[in-house]
């Protein structure tokens, strides 16, 4: 498992009965998570005394009740000087997912010791974590999501972190339909980066399943690589779509191509109670030799 472990503003405090206990810099979160599925004592004063807790709904979806928490926040990933503006939003989520810290570290020392200028792309880049990671590392990066919104908020972290002048193209679109125009224009990256939903809309009503959709997303995306590209990270968040899979993924369609490796494995965050690793989805990697 590739773990992020090297926050020190964001932790997992403890996991029970559904649920885990989440320190974000100052502030106590209690959210659902799928994979917590023991019945451990809540035996730390946190669970008690939550700045916020989102309850899950037996219909779907859930809500948010607040105690003391700000509509708005920052906390710090150290290791690579980034901040992120965080608030609490649909579905349980605070607009980052810490858990991406591990890819962000390998490949941001890729692009530091490529020696040379990288172009990378990063689909459904939501808040920008790996674009600002990227662009942090010297590498030019195209962001690109259907929501408007998480582009701005994107911005936001970009200018919190002290990026804002860094080449970064800011793109609102259906990351199939521009990947489909940027092979028509000729146009090619040394990396690329997706984090394709299990389910969503694109920004005029595009349908996308990622059972359906990701093969060929893969495929195309697989076309705008340069001659000499460096790297192409899959993460997924899909239930039961097995890490092999993505590796397989990638070597039908990036390493047919191309001299390199794959590896695949979970993600996941170290649970400081009960040192426990909680897994938090997957990721496919295919890098240059």
């Amino acid at each position: 498992m590739w773990i992020a472990d090297h926050w020190k503003d964001y932790g997992i405090i403890d996991t029970s009965q559904g649920e885990k206990l989440e320190h974000w810099g100052k502030y106590l979160l209690v959210r659902p998570d799928p994979q917590v599925i023991w019945n451990t004592p809540r035996n730390l004063p946190g669970w008690k005394k939550p700045n916020a807790h989102y309850h899950r709904s037996a219909r779907g979806g859930g809500e948010w009740e607040f105690f003391d928490l700000p509509e708005q926040w920052t906390i710090h990933y150290q290791k690579l000087n980034l901040t992120f503006n965080l608030k609490p939003f649909s579905f349980k989520h605070t607009g980052l997912f810490p858990e991406q810290a591990a890819n962000w570290d390998w490949f941001s020392e890729k692009i530091h010791h490529a020696g040379r200028p990288i172009k990378v792309l990063n689909l459904f880049a939501y808040t920008g974590g790996a674009t600002l990671a990227a662009a942090q590392a010297g590498a030019s990066v195209t962001h690109v999501d259907a929501s408007k919104g998480m582009v701005a908020w994107a911005k936001e972290n970009a200018r919190s972190s002290g990026l804002e002048d860094r080449p970064i193209r800011w793109i609102v679109d259906d990351c199939m339909k521009f990947v489909e125009r940027e092979i028509r224009r000729g146009n090619h990256y040394d990396a690329i980066i997706m984090d394709p939903p299990s389910y969503g809309r694109g920004p005029k009503g595009e349908i996308w399943k990622i059972e359906e959709a990701i093969h060929p997303l893969v495929a195309s995306c697989a076309k705008l690589l340069s001659d000499q590209p460096l790297f192409f990270l899959i993460n997924s968040y899909t239930t039961g779509l097995a890490p092999s899979v993505l590796s397989y993924l990638l070597g039908l369609e990036v390493g047919s191509r191309f001299e390199g490796s794959i590896a695949a494995d979970e993600v996941g965050l170290p649970v400081e109670h009960t040192k426990m690793v909680l897994p938090c989805g997957a990721s496919g990697r295919w890098e240059s030799r």
